[in-house]
């Protein structure tokens, strides 16, 4: 049974949150473009970032805030990237974090800030600025849907998350928002997530347990092995929930597991956006002689075009599957290895004769499993992915215009 039981909110979920989303010019289609998320007790913060070399301005500057204990809000924008724009581009966003903490009575390294959208073009600081006291004066427990909105790129819906638990007689909430549909391999990508609590954790505990579960969820999924300049993971704990510190134990447990629920499912809702996306596909490694061979394995499945334009044409190769497998650079026996599609086998150390109809059907199901045994092993990792579509090259094709 599971412990962790969803509720409505998003990142305003968990108490003391704030969030507001609103339209400040930069998208052509004048739809939201600008969130803020503000926690009304002051926050400790934890952040994980794109390993990207070349990184956008709100990237370095929110590195920089990372080491300040404390934290207040998140603000982001849509439509352009801020990114490799030279030294324009950290003297626009700090002029923005300067506005902002003295709108909200803070400093600007209690802020962290991240843009997403095209890359190289310098992004309009007067209509962030503008805007500004409005998007505070919008704050609201209801605004979280409003800044999920407003982070959106080429997002077909927005994704949110939370969930509550109960530990020690007290209840926790952990909520989050999240974009990103395409250039999506978080190691991180262009994808973009705010995280709050209301769980009292010191800061370095709170970065030690975000960075671990952003390796399970976040880290564990691709759209297309594009690895963005804006990747950003934030999470604001506020300790509204009172209560001794979560540190260790149990407590730290139970808030290590809720914060991955929140993570996983978002995760999953990147995936299943994925620009031009028609399948959700777990690659599932097994019989792995350590975790990581497993990951590289299940990853070079999960990001080779040619399986995963097999999935969109509901085509059972195999092949493709166990050559993927065969470059990702892990030793392992194809003789030894096994491939199921669903519940169908179709590799067991040689090719198999298989009912070909039966592997349609399961082809042609939204959500599919793709199984491979290595039998060298205890360990296991899942990698989600897509399908690649002709939908995919369109929208990327055209994505500046």
């Amino acid at each position: 049974m599971n412990p962790f039981a969803q509720i409505a909110g998003g990142v305003t979920a968990p108490q003391g949150y704030l969030a507001s989303g609103l339209a400040c010019g930069l998208k052509k289609s004048g739809k939201p473009d600008l969130a803020l998320v503000y926690s009304e007790p002051v926050a400790t913060g934890a952040a994980v970032f794109t390993t990207n070399k070349v990184k956008a301005a709100p990237v370095l500057v929110s590195q920089e805030h990372l080491t300040h204990q404390h934290k207040r809000a998140v603000i982001i924008n849509s439509a352009n990237a801020n990114a490799c724009v030279g030294p324009r581009g950290k003297e626009d966003t700090m002029t923005i974090a300067c506005a902002l903490a003295d709108l909200l009575q803070a400093t600007p390294a209690e802020l962290f800030l991240a843009s997403t959208g095209v890359i190289g073009v310098p992004l309009p600081v007067p209509p962030i600025l503008a805007a500004l006291p409005t998007l505070k004066e919008n704050l609201s427990a209801a605004g979280g849907n409003d800044a999920a909105r407003a982070i959106m790129t080429t997002d077909t819906f927005t994704k949110e998350y939370a969930v509550a638990y109960q530990h020690d007689g007290r209840e926790i909430r952990i909520g989050g928002m999240a974009k990103g549909s395409g250039m999506i391999e978080p190691n991180m990508a262009t994808m973009l997530a705010v995280l709050t609590t209301d769980a009292p954790v010191p800061q370095a505990v709170l970065q030690q347990t975000l960075r671990a579960v952003v390796d399970r969820t976040f880290n564990r999924i691709t759209v297309d092995g594009d690895t963005s300049t804006n990747d950003s993971v934030f999470l604001l704990a506020n300790g509204a929930a009172d209560g001794p510190l979560i540190n260790e134990g149990p407590a730290l447990d139970a808030f290590t597991q809720a914060l991955e629920e929140v993570c996983r499912h978002l995760a999953w809702m990147i995936v299943k956006d994925g620009e031009g996306a028609t399948k959700f596909i777990s690659v599932k490694v097994t019989g792995a002689r350590s975790e990581q061979e497993a990951v590289t394995a299940a990853r070079a499945v999960a990001n080779s075009p040619l399986v995963k334009t097999a999935f969109y044409g509901e085509d059972a190769n195999w092949g493709r599957i166990l050559a993927a497998v065969g470059y990702a650079g892990i030793d392992f026996s194809p003789a030894q290895t096994q491939i199921h599609l669903g519940d169908l086998l179709v590799y067991d150390g040689t090719g198999l004769s298989f009912d070909e109809e039966a592997a349609k059907r399961i082809l042609q199901e939204k959500e599919i499993t793709a199984a491979i045994n290595l039998n060298q092993g205890g360990a296991t990792a899942t990698i989600w992915t897509c399908d690649l579509s002709p939908e995919y090259v369109q929208i990327n094709g055209s994505y500046r215009s």
